[in-house]
């Protein structure tokens, strides 16, 4: 087997290679194929393909990190120079506390006493942590010109609950906002602030807490269409059972999140309401295509990771490295551009007409590598939305600020396996996008929503949707 076992049998492997073991004998053909599942099985765990994420991949079966050479490993935490990180001192005493050593600690002898002291302050949860029960008594008096009772409204629950709003927005906001499952919920009611909850009383509650907020949802969604650059991307969710796709729209201050059963286009045209003209930043997917957008930006690192995953699990023609070399040039010459600072304007203008013109060169190539060509079609048909980033502030080369708000979404997917109705998958993009969009503007979700449900049940009305706050940039 010396011959065969000297034959690359990795993506690099040429036809007459194949021709050569294929001469060899049954043997040598045995071998080969051993060695290629051999190598199939060290860089690939069971029962996942290529384009497995990395999520789905069971920890132990994903292989060992590679070490890093000496000197190259990045040390945790802050950096010399970088100012330190503490807890402030507290701005409010609750209760004071004095300690004195009765004896010596080591040797139990007499102490000698000094007026020396020193402080330490301690914040903790009070033991007697518990629910505070009111009762409301409401006066119904008579009206004579309207001719019937009346009484006050009471802004501290919602109409005809048991509940104040604290609980209802405390809970909703470790569900929707936090992941938490809704048997972690009531343990933590249960035991910790001593109040018995149900998980069916919750839903009920948070699907009336959806109702009243469901204002700010459209509003987030108005918001979301007058940007100037919005980020998109899906993923997948499961409603009943079923495939459904969980869709995230997002800007710097604002997140709108929409399940539907639909990947394509009838879901995006719900979203869709009114024509966006700013910059809509994608990836490659093809029902983004299909929407009116004053321009587009799709994600570079997309074409990058395509170029790796082609050499690592993809056989390639003789042309193949030579496409991959000047596409990827192409492209880290024109992030390199977009991030220098202060480039003269007629500098700027005339490398940019220099990468539409190597980008046409590249297209209009005879590739003959099969994925090259097929790369190719991808470059021609989105040739004007590669370098947006280059003639539009705030625009990004890549879609990670849509793949980091989608994120949260992911985590409580993997913590509740989605929705179980219809209504509580409403109910969950309802409420994930008020409170991802509340922390995105720097504001208290607790805080925020408590005075906004007094104002309704006292008015009738909701306050409009809070806007960023300064501290949060």
């Amino acid at each position: 087997m010396s011959n065969a076992a000297a034959i690359s049998l990795g993506p690099q492997l040429t036809a007459e290679d194949a021709e050569r073991i294929f001469a060899q004998g049954k043997e040598a053909v045995v071998f080969s194929l051993l060695q290629l599942a051999k190598m199939l099985a060290e860089r690939q765990p069971a029962g996942a393909t290529p384009s497995t994420p990395s999520g789905m991949i069971p920890v132990y079966q994903k292989p060992p990190a590679p070490e890093s050479k000496p000197g190259r490993t990045k040390k945790p935490g802050a950096k010399p120079g970088h100012p330190g990180s503490r807890r402030p001192v507290p701005t409010r005493i609750d209760r004071r506390e004095s300690h004195r050593a009765p004896a010596c600690p080591c040797c139990g002898g007499k102490l000698k006493r000094s007026r020396r002291t020193r402080v330490r302050y301690i914040e903790d949860i009070p033991e007697d942590l518990a629910a505070e029960v009111t009762e409301h008594t409401i006066h119904r008096d008579w009206c004579p010109e309207c001719r019937k009772s009346v009484e006050p409204k009471v802004p501290d629950a919602l109409p005809g609950c048991m509940l104040g709003h604290r609980v209802v927005v405390l809970s909703a906001w470790l569900h929707y906002g936090l992941g938490n499952t809704l048997s972690q919920i009531v343990d933590v009611f249960s035991h910790h602030l001593q109040m018995q909850v149900t998980p069916g009383g919750l839903l009920a509650m948070w699907f009336r807490l959806q109702e009243v907020l469901y204002p700010w949802y459209e509003e987030i969604q108005r918001q979301a269409l007058a940007s100037a650059v919005l980020h998109a991307d899906e993923t997948g969710w499961r409603v009943k059972g079923k495939t459904w796709w969980l869709w995230c729209f997002s800007t710097v201050d604002l997140t709108y999140y929409m399940i539907n059963r639909n990947r394509g286009g009838p879901a995006l045209r719900e979203f869709f309401i009114t024509e966006f003209a700013g910059v809509l930043v994608a990836d490659f997917w093809g029902a983004y295509n299909a929407i009116a957008a004053g321009a587009r930006q799709k994600c570079l690192v997309h074409l990058l990771r395509d170029l790796k995953h082609v050499e690592k699990y993809q056989r390639t023609g003789p042309d193949w490295a030579d496409f991959a070399k000047k596409l990827r040039r192409l492209l880290g010459d024109a992030v390199r551009l977009w991030k220098r600072d202060a480039v003269p304007d007629a500098e700027f203008d005339s490398k940019r007409a220099r990468l539409d013109a190597r980008l046409a060169e590249l297209i209009a190539t005879p590739w003959e590598d099969r994925h090259a060509r097929r790369l190719v079609k991808r470059l021609r048909r989105h040739r004007e939305e590669l370098f947006t980033f280059l003639d539009h502030e705030s625009v990004p080369f890549e879609n990670n600020h849509a793949e980091r708000a989608i994120r949260p979404a992911v985590i409580i997917r993997k913590n509740s396996y989605a929705n179980r109705s219809e209504r509580g998958a409403d109910a969950q993009a309802v409420l994930m996008s008020i409170y991802r969009t509340l922390k995105q503007r720097g504001l208290d979700p607790l805080a925020t929503i408590v005075s906004a449900l007094r104002t309704h049940s006292a008015t009738g009305q909701l306050p409009p949707l809070p806007p960023k706050t300064a501290a949060s940039g």
